[in-house]
């Protein structure tokens, strides 16, 4: 059928309305400046993972499966050669982040579930972003850390990706949906990972010769991290992790080290039922904060940008519960002195955080109809 001059005008103004949404600005009040939220774009399926590309395009994913490039509100045609990935629950294309040579090499690293014949797992994997005039697409798609034992689950995932200052990744992997798994050394559920670039061993992790766990695994006992960030202040990685019903935790993972997840948490299971043995045990470390209840925490940074002088050296957190930027307030030695909840009930559930190049806040919000919202200094302010 030949399309008419009103069906041709409406799918115009559908594609205007999906790749570039009526800009806005909105002005909030925080504890110590005037935010303005804008609307970068929409239209995004669930997107996960947000990264800054040197031209001042984003690239991010869409849990469905689709990795697309945002540039001046409109959303590129999915890049091509993405690897099929089980979006079902909460699997799918989680993160993505940028080779520390990015700008000469290209490479991109990426987390995703990937389908396999009794279920799905989480892997990690590296490639090279092409991009030309027709679009953009993956090249030398290579696994470089892949959860061994598939579940039938469909939740506890993961998964961020840590390009780390010495260069070497952290991947945080939930417990696939199967708690007992976080305290398996031999597998890598319920774990933070270290490798090379290259997807290589460092030989300084803690079990790098594979006698009491597996080389990759840097710590364990952890249900479900969606937020990583590298701490210039305390000069260490934080995550921070879903708990049951309540006890989410921020913590500062470090070599060799056992979280406790199910033997000691600050939450309940869904049901009411205690889980483990308590919040403590011997041979399992406490977590920096938790929260009780659960906010559902994802992105995480460490504010070092220069727009928001006020909270230099300060975490933030996005929340999918009650639809929130967190800011947790520290002091010089990164001590946390306070917690302030911003734009709640705002923008949805905030799915990832991150800090542009020019001191700005962007945000991800995990929605069918998914946005960039960009957080500046309000005029005057």
């Amino acid at each position: 059928m030949k399309p008419t001059l009103t069906t041709v005008c409406a799918a115009t103004l559908a594609a205007i309305l999906v790749l570039a949404p009526p800009a806005f600005a909105k002005d909030f009040k925080t504890e110590t400046l005037t935010l303005s939220a804008d609307t970068i774009a929409g239209g995004l399926d669930h997107p996960w993972g947000l990264a800054f590309l040197p031209d001042g395009a984003f690239l991010v994913t869409e849990r469905a499966g689709t990795m697309r490039i945002v540039k001046q509100g409109r959303l590129s045609k999915p890049v091509a050669n993405v690897p099929k990935v089980v979006a079902r629950g909460e699997g799918g294309l989680l993160d993505v982040a940028l080779a520390s040579d990015f700008a000469k090499s290209g490479i991109i690293f990426f987390a995703y579930t990937e389908p396999r014949q009794k279920g799905a797992a989480t892997v990690m994997a590296r490639a090279r972003l092409v991009r030309d005039e027709d679009g953009a697409a993956l090249e030398n798609v290579k696994v470089l850390v892949s959860v061994k034992k598939p579940t039938t689950k469909t939740v506890h995932f993961g998964s961020r990706i840590l390009v780390a200052p010495d260069g070497t990744l952290f991947v945080t992997i939930g417990d696939q949906g199967e708690r007992d798994r976080a305290q398996d050394f031999q597998d890598d559920a319920g774990s933070v990972l270290r490798v090379n670039a290259d997807g290589t061993i460092p030989k300084d992790n803690p079990f790098a010769d594979g006698k009491k766990g597996l080389p990759e695994i840097w710590s364990k006992g952890h249900r479900n991290q969606q937020g990583a960030a590298w701490d210039p202040v305390t000069k260490s990685l934080l995550t921070i992790e879903h708990g049951a019903m309540g006890g989410d935790e921020l913590n500062q993972p470090q070599a060799g080290r056992n979280y406790g997840w199910p033997v000691i948490t600050y939450g309940k299971d869904y049901s009411g039922a205690k889980i483990g043995v308590g919040t403590h045990a011997k041979g399992y470390e406490q977590p920096l904060r938790y929260w009780d209840p659960s906010i559902a925490p994802s992105g995480l940074v460490v504010y070092e940008g220069s727009m928001f002088p006020e909270w230099k050296g300060d975490l933030l957190l996005g929340a999918l519960k009650y639809e929130m930027l967190v800011r947790l307030d520290r002091d010089e030695k990164g001590a946390i002195k306070s917690e302030e909840r911003i734009l709640k009930g705002e923008f949805g559930r905030i799915r990832d955080v991150r800090v542009a190049p020019d001191g700005s806040v962007y945000l991800l919000t995990d929605e069918d109809d998914g946005k960039i919202i960009r957080l500046t200094r309000a005029s005057g302010t």
